[in-house]
């Protein structure tokens, strides 16, 4: 009806229009003259028409109001219009991480949505928009008569009102009865609402297919760009779609949805909207297609843990529902720097065991931040579409000798010293299951030994013992003031890593040896934000002097060895950093949990069902090279430019001469030792209690020594 010359032409949905030749802008075709006396019937048979149901329209208004009025629902709360929004987590870039939904849905301000957008929505929908009262008499003339012509329901005459009545106020039933409350509640609408507030409703309300709800989310969903940045031709996709979005889809019917664009850019310059050349170039224009439908599949994990997060702290109502937007501490770089050193570590496992290779192992990896506890990358599995159990933060494992820093931390704390000497000789306790007897990885005892030496070649049997003298409520103690939570059982089997921990856990508690003593909780959320701006929660980093800042110099020293010269040789190439192996018993579990000045990062390999990774498939066989392919892509801006700082109180003496182990001290070589403990080896303190020498229920062993 709107249709002049020269614009495209729609003869049937079914055949993809062609742009007929452009009719030069100096010339406009003349009407021949023997059409002249039918246009003047045809005007004449319209004014008649629309007399006669403007007439109808009042009469019958008038007198089914009284019928219907009293069931009416009430429109009061459409001036405070809150609908279901998704709400969207953010790294620290502010860049997308993942999303909450029960409608996909992103709520847009009328004066941030291009108008050139809302007159593709107008001329689509409801030209008349403006000079309506909610419902259009004109229209319904208009649809009668064409559907006459085609012999069946083609168009239709719900203005934008109706369908606001209709979609906030009204059951999707298509009764008389049902369409003339819609066209009694657009009335009222119209004279409730101005009309920039209904169109505020419509273009976030609607439905536009494919799960997006509203303009902003379609615009997201099908072009993967924001409303400032659609096209012309993208517009009137979008605008296209209200009528039937799952037949008008162009991902699943582009002919259509090009004949359904046509259309919309036919009706635009029809109203004059657009010149009639620039619907042919927006016609013609390609159409370039969202690259993904979901956010980022390496922050999946992360994604998920904070979803767990707010969903039990705010309600699952306010994380589907709410709009939040939930800024985060990840690092997307180092997200999928992470993603890719599991998935070549994997790949290294399986060529390892090509006879395994068919069901590799899961591989955990978390990043924290030296100096505040924020988590910049989390890792929980080798891929969460296969799992999405996350061994990050949910599963608990033996860690094996990774467990054993806190142990020496809680010795030194106590008066030791790198340099105190220990017998490393068979040892055996009374249980009542029998007698245990421990073992070093390799079955060999080295006689007198440091404990440096101890602990750089993961000495199971001087650990032990430096348990037995401590007592394994002191290591306890410290391990929860390094913010481990689990269970530990409080045996002398701690010493070799037989309570579980979550690779999460045991990372956080390293930053006390990269931070000086100090322990910053671990944090994956800054700040979260309601629909409205309003700050729901903002992260505070306080850090707890958790160990002396010489005990954390002297852990952190000796695991610089575990790196240079023990079990962690292949974590080499990484300046300034230290760390430690573990392995659990039949090589089970194995474990990696390395830093430097800047980043603290654990890495943890294993099956779900406890099994075996194979022979000699060690902490520092199968998780250090995960590591080291981290950290050696990280930005320069998390490399570390300087060492470890020496604390106050901190001299370096000569390694022991007493020691015997064998291991092979390097020429010149120095230990740590706090200025102001005096203790010696004649003077440790006295043993723990005697329920702590029980044998252990639990195995886990030592690392092998390369």
């Amino acid at each position: 009806m709107r249709s002049q010359p020269g614009l495209l032409t729609i003869t049937g949905e079914r055949e993809l229009p062609q742009p007929p030749p452009e009719t030069p802008s100096s010339q406009e075709p003349s009407t021949p003259k023997a059409s002249q006396p039918w246009i003047w019937g045809y005007l004449q048979l319209s004014l008649f028409l629309l007399s006669i149901s403007g007439l109808l329209t009042i009469v019958i208004t008038a007198a089914l109001y009284l019928l219907a009025a009293l069931n009416l629902p009430d429109i009061s709360s459409m001036a405070d219009y809150q609908p279901h929004a998704a709400s969207f987590i953010l790294d620290q870039d502010n860049e997308t991480i993942g999303w909450a939904f029960t409608e996909n849905r992103q709520l847009a301000d009328i004066k941030d949505i291009p108008k050139m957008l809302i007159n593709a929505f107008l001329a689509a929908e409801d030209a008349r928009f403006y000079q309506h009262q909610g419902v259009d008499a004109w229209s319904i003339v208009r649809a009668f008569i064409h559907n006459l012509k085609d012999g069946g329901r083609g168009q239709g005459a719900s203005t934008i009102t109706q369908q606001v009545a209709r979609a906030l106020l009204l059951s999707p039933e298509k009764t008389y009865t049902r369409k003339i409350k819609e066209a009694i509640l657009a009335y009222r609408i119209d004279k409730f609402l101005s009309k920039s507030d209904i169109l505020h409703i419509y273009l976030n309300q609607v439905y536009l297919g494919e799960g997006a709800y509203g303009v902003t989310a379609a615009a997201s969903t099908y072009f993967g760009k924001p409303l400032s940045e659609l096209t012309l031709g993208e517009m009137a996709i979008l605008a296209g779609l209200p009528q039937a979005p799952s037949r008008y889809s162009p991902f699943k019917h582009f002919e259509r949805a090009k004949a359904r664009q046509a259309y919309v850019l036919n009706q635009m310059a029809a109203d004059g909207y657009i010149t009639p050349t620039a619907a042919r170039k927006a016609y013609i224009s390609p159409l370039l297609w969202a690259a993904q439908s979901g956010p980022p599949a390496a922050a999946e994990y992360f994604a998920q843990q904070v979803k767990n997060y707010v969903g039990d702290t705010y309600g699952h109502d306010l994380l589907y529902q709410g709009g939040l937007k939930i800024h985060t501490t990840l690092d997307l770089e180092l997200q999928k720097d992470a993603v890719n050193a599991i998935s070549q570590g994997i790949k290294q496992w399986q060529a390892r065991h090509p006879d395994m290779a068919a069901e590799p192992p899961q591989a955990a990896l978390v990043c924290i931040e030296a100096g505040s506890g924020r988590v910049l990358a989390l890792v929980g599995g080798s891929g969460f579409k296969a799992s999405q159990f996350n061994r990050a933060t949910q599963a608990r494992r033996q860690p094996g000798s990774a467990f054993k820093p806190i142990i020496y931390a809680t010795a030194f704390a106590k008066g030791f010293t790198p340099n105190s000497i220990f017998e490393d000789a068979p040892v055996e306790f009374k249980s009542g299951n029998g007698i245990w007897r421990p073992k070093n990885y390799e079955g060999r005892f080295g006689g007198p030994t440091s404990l440096r030496n101890a602990l750089i070649h993961s000495n199971n049997i001087v650990t032990i013992k430096l348990l037995q003298t401590i007592g394994p409520q002191a290591a306890i103690k410290t391990a929860r003031t390094l913010g481990i939570n689990s269970p530990l059982v409080p045996n002398l089997s701690l010493a070799l890593g037989s309570s579980v921990v979550s690779p999460l856990e045991l990372t956080s508690a390293y930053d006390a040896f990269a931070n000086g003593g100090d322990h910053y909780h671990p944090v994956m959320i800054e700040e979260i934000t309601d629909r409205q701006g309003k700050l729901l929660e903002r992260t505070q980093t306080t850090p707890i002097k958790a160990i002396d800042p010489r005990v954390a110099y002297q852990i952190t020293y000796l695991l610089k060895g575990v790196i240079a010269e023990g079990t962690g040789k292949n974590a080499r190439g990484i300046p300034f950093s230290a760390g430690k192996t573990g392995t659990t018993d039949q090589d089970i579990d194995a474990w990696f949990i390395g830093y430097t000045p800047k980043l603290i990062a654990g890495v943890w390999v294993g099956y779900d069902k406890l099994q075996t990774l194979g022979r000699r498939e060690t902490g520092g066989q199968a998780a250090a090279p995960i590591w080291l392919a981290f950290m050696q892509n990280v930005s320069p801006k998390y490399q570390a430019e300087a060492d470890f700082k020496v604390p106050e109180g901190i001299n370096f003496l000569p390694v022991a001469n007493g020691d015997q182990s064998g291991e092979g001290n390097l020429p010149g070589e120095a230990s740590p030792a706090s200025a102001s403990d005096e203790q010696t080896e004649a003077t440790v303190p006295a043993a723990g209690d005697d329920e702590h020498l029980s044998a252990p229920e639990q195995k886990a062993t030592g690392d092998e020594t390369p």
